[in-house]
């Protein structure tokens, strides 16, 4: 039995040794391979002196090689951090800095990005640089401060195991960044046991079987890459990955889909939006599908309804979580779910206890609304190097003082439960919410509007969106005299947050913005002005 995540490759390379683990583009490798590539990567670690507690960043796009590293970082005991390769320069540095790197893992256009300029603030920490890209180094690899290696020399390393001894599962298997409302991104700590508990929730909640093809979406620094990473290698199935260029090619990715053979299918809802919408499903019947997870957001149901006819033989299960607690609750559609007025976020999986409560921290009863909270043991350990920001999210478990230190996580999700038990999803307690999938604080875009010079105010608002759950736009008054566009302001954007968050619509302002009783920008005001003009501006195309 595993209880540590590498394990379970170890586990199904001995029980499946020549079955086709990962597949991608033209090229694919067993377990017994996989295996053996992972064993290399750890013991190149090792010989780096690199081993437990220690942090392994990966900058690359979701590959074989990716898959590999993941579990080569594993069993050298140290712990991966995913980084978005298309993330700006500068939100890498920080990362690297505030995660203290002592390795990364990433192609040479982005290692030259990263040592243009600013290179003492991380290179006190990187150790060791692995270019996933290049089979040999030019000379500009020597004018680098910190150590360059390439794929090949990892390739040179014994495939044997190497013995790990004091690595346990309450140490650090990833840190998982999302969006912070200071402005500065969250590291979600998860353990080896949280992790392992999440899998196995996933295999046995929906049955995943060797004989599964279960299709690869998720880029690896998405919590939902815990769905291609290790579900199906726990499961002894067969991942394909998505090439990610046919995530917006929606006729392409039916094509692949039904080519590739693929069971199981795990997305944000957009995506399957955007098949129903553009996916030409009349022709491409995916005959193969049996499972069909969708969550992140709303998923409209005429959409849905459209989905479950096209693709009728497959199962719908809608899944919630987060980055802290994932996943928490799935639900089985049926035939009558699109015609629910809201489609449940589900009932807890095994090993999972929720309850809501009100504002007084008492449990409500079923029908009211309140927070969510949970306990169990897929809980993260907190946020890095945020101790205050931990206390807020893992408060004690006070309905059963014998259980001593025990502790629960507040999800700032306010839901009720239904006549049969099921959790209705309401809204949030706070400022973040979903969009294409990704959880974002809009506080974080905020925070960088507001930095830039010529900007006075800002506002950033979601405002509701069919196919994406929610479109960010911004309002911002700027100064005096200023001649700032919103290209140039969403320029500056680029540079400092993801694409994802970069706000799609700014109105500029010389006033100032209009203040609740207590001096705050009225966002609901605001808010809906912005809604409604937005219906007026579709019923005039």
């Amino acid at each position: 039995m595993a209880y540590l995540i590498q394990q379970i490759l170890e586990i199904s390379a001995n029980n499946y040794p020549d079955k086709e683990a990962v597949i991608y583009k033209n090229k694919s490798i067993t377990y017994q391979e996989l295996d053996q590539l992972s064993n290399q990567f750890a013991r190149f670690l090792n010989d780096a002196g690199i081993g437990k507690g220690d942090r392994v960043g990966i900058c690359l796009n979701k590959s074989i090689e990716a898959v590999a590293t993941i579990y080569g970082i594993l069993k050298a005991g140290a712990t991966y951090v995913p980084i978005d390769p298309l993330a700006p320069i500068k939100r890498l540095r920080f990362l690297i800095a505030d995660c203290e790197l002592k390795a990364l893992v990433t192609t040479q256009t982005k290692l030259t990005s990263l040592y243009q300029d600013a290179v003492d603030n991380f290179s006190q920490y990187l150790q060791c640089v692995i270019l996933e890209d290049k089979s040999t180094l030019g000379n500009e690899s020597e004018s680098f401060p910190t150590k360059v290696v390439t794929w090949e020399e990892v390739l040179r390393s014994p495939d044997t195991p190497l013995s790990l001894t004091g690595v346990i599962d309450q140490d650090l298997a990833t840190i998982i960044y999302t969006s912070g409302s200071t402005g500065q991104p969250k590291g979600v700590m998860i353990s080896h046991q949280a992790a392992l508990t999440s899998i196995n929730c996933l295999c046995e909640g929906f049955n995943v079987q060797p004989s599964d093809r279960v299709s690869g979406l998720f880029p690896i620094y998405f919590i939902g890459s815990f769905f291609d990473i290790f579900m199906p290698i726990k499961a002894g199935a067969t991942l394909v990955l998505v090439p990610p260029e046919l995530s917006v090619l929606p006729v392409e990715l039916s094509k692949f889909t039904e080519n590739q053979r693929i069971t199981i299918w795990s997305s944000v809802s957009s995506l399957l939006t955007q098949l129903v919408l553009r996916g030409n499903l009349d022709k491409y019947k995916l005959p193969d599908l049996r499972i069909i997870i969708f969550g992140g957001e709303i998923f409209p149901q005429k959409y849905l309804r459209d989905m479950m006819k096209a693709i009728p033989q497959a199962s719908y299960y809608q899944l919630y979580g987060s980055t802290e607690a994932f996943p928490r609750t799935y639900y089985l559609l049926d035939q009558s779910s699109p015609e629910l007025p809201k489609i449940p976020i589900g009932k807890a999986f095994n090993n999972i206890d929720l309850f809501v409560v009100n504002e007084k921290n008492q449990i409500v009863n079923p029908g009211e609304s309140g927070e969510l909270c949970m306990r169990g043991s897929s809980l993260m350990k907190g946020y890095w190097k945020m101790p205050e920001k931990t206390k807020e999210a893992l408060v004690p478990y006070v309905f059963n003082p014998h259980l001593g230190e025990e502790i629960v996580f507040r999800t700032g999700d306010i839901v009720q439960q239904d006549i049969d038990d099921n959790y209705i999803y309401v809204g949030r307690s706070d400022h973040q919410i979903k969009s294409r999938g990704y959880r974002i604080e809009l506080g974080e875009i905020e925070s960088i509007l507001y930095s830039h010079p010529d900007v006075e105010e800002a506002v950033v608002l979601a405002i509701p969106d069919e196919q994406i759950s929610n479109r960010i736009d911004a309002i911002v008054v700027i100064k005096e005299g200023s001649n700032l566009k919103q290209n140039e302001l969403q320029y500056f954007c680029a540079e400092r947050i993801p694409k994802y968050m970069i706000p799609e619509n700014i109105e500029f302002r010389s006033t100032s913005l209009p203040k609740t009783p207590t001096g705050k920008s009225d966002r609901n005001l605001l808010r809906t002005a912005a809604i409604e003009n937005n219906s007026k501006v579709l019923k005039t195309v």
